[in-house]
């Protein structure tokens, strides 16, 4: 039975050794790792034809080989194909050699037989330098370009605002990444929104698993991410699959980031890093294949120059960092905003769309909805409801009339219109 999981990475990891005990040997560590995308070659001439035919995310090779040494394929690969990241792994532990090596691009030398250990981190660290540089090239490239590739996905999201379009493209550029993703922005501007969006853009066909971690404490976050096995404690009567596993080949979203307990931030990080989990009761680790998304509205750095936040966890997430300025900063999507949760609401009461005047849109524009588009949804949903003739005022907006908002509110505004 075959597995509709993605392969990882989507670029495979190349082993090149010419003895087949080693490349079955490595390929299961890296399997152990999490890494189930690779391919295996024994020679370093057959290692340059795959090479020139697909992209790779690695190349581990061996040094002593027949033919076509390791050596010179560091060589050959430094000049045609400098972006890949190297890793050595030989039986020659010897110190000119590893510099040699080193010196010839290699990223790291491991000596026979490999320690875990050291094997774990220089492949994570591989793989996260090739898919960076993927990223790049893809962020390098569509910010040359002006249009989406998909507008649809960003459907359920109302603008016309330039800035936020910007974000769209930079959101889109990154979907299909591995890399997290840290969202961050006021209460009510769209934050789950802008998540379901990346989700549907990344091209992955596994679930979207949202879970709001504020308030969790350490046992039940682990219990909520990595399920548990039966008998692990009182009342595990049965065993549960976690939202990792839920959310296996698709993404699984943490909002409200900033109110994780110190303790799951630990686990957190030590997820986002190894990409493994072990559910409670368990002493075999399980590998993530979720693409993880977080949240909050809190500012990070903040929680970190307090000590709520752990600083290394801080810049593990924000590897790709968007923020969603809030209403007052685009006021120009109030008046479209307004017209479309007006439709959706005489739709879902079952009356005829109400136009609303002039003055009633000044009054929204000039407002600082500190509740954002959430507030404004309420603001326009309750008018609905209350209104009896065929157009909505201002005196049917149940909001403050003086309330504090930005110049670019006043600008979009312009002069009080007549009253009607």
């Amino acid at each position: 039975m075959t597995s509709d999981r993605p392969l990882y990475p989507d670029s495979p990891v190349l082993v090149v050794d010419d003895e087949e005990y080693m490349t079955s040997l490595l390929s299961s560590m890296l399997l152990a790792e999490g890494v189930s995308n690779v391919l295996t070659c024994a020679s370093a001439d057959e290692a340059l034809k795959v090479l020139e035919g697909r992209d790779v995310s690695v190349l581990m090779t061996d040094l002593l080989m027949p033919g076509m040494s390791g050596e010179e394929l560091l060589d050959e690969t430094a000049s045609r194909f400098p972006g890949i990241p190297k890793i050595v792994v030989t039986g020659a532990d010897e110190v000119d050699i590893a510099i040699q090596c080193m010196k010839k691009g290699a990223l790291d030398f491991l000596v026979k037989p490999v320690d875990p250990s050291r094997f774990s981190a220089a492949v994570r660290q591989a793989i996260e330098i090739s898919e960076l540089r993927k990223e790049n090239e893809i962020l390098n490239r569509k910010f040359t370009e002006r249009e989406l590739s998909r507008n649809d996905v960003f459907a359920n999201i109302i603008t016309q605002d330039a800035g936020l379009l910007t974000i769209f493209r930079y959101a889109e550029s990154i979907a299909r990444t591995l890399q997290p993703v840290l969202i961050t922005g006021e209460t009510g501007v769209g934050k789950e929104l802008m998540a379901r969006a990346i989700h549907a853009a990344s091209g992955r066909k596994g679930e979207f698993v949202a879970v709001d971690v504020a308030g969790l404490d350490s046992p039940t976050f682990s219990d909520t991410l990595f399920g548990h096995r039966k008998g692990a404690f009182t009342g595990a009567d049965a065993p549960r699959a976690g939202m990792v596993l839920k959310a296996a080949g698709g993404t699984l979203f943490l909002d409200e980031i900033g109110d994780l307990h110190e303790e799951s931030q630990i686990k957190l990080l030590r997820l986002l890093q190894e990409r493994l989990f072990f559910p409670l009761g368990s002493d075999t680790a399980v590998s993530m294949d979720a693409r993880v998304l977080v949240a909050t509205n809190r500012d990070i750095r903040e929680l970190c120059a307090q000590g709520r936040m752990r600083m290394d966890l801080f810049f593990r997430l924000q590897t790709h960092h968007i923020r969603i300025p809030p209403l007052r900063k685009r006021a120009g999507d109030i008046p479209l905003l307004a017209r479309f949760f007006l439709t959706q609401a005489a739709k879902e009461m079952n009356k005829p769309i109400p136009a609303i005047t002039p003055e009633a849109l000044r009054r929204l524009i000039t407002y600082s909805f500190p509740g954002n588009v959430r507030e404004l949804r309420s603001v326009i949903f309750d008018a609905a409801s209350r209104f009896q003739a065929d157009t909505i005022g201002a005196d049917d907006l149940d909001i403050l009339a003086t309330a504090a908002c930005s110049p670019e509110a006043h600008a979009v505004a312009g002069p009080p219109g007549p009253r009607i």
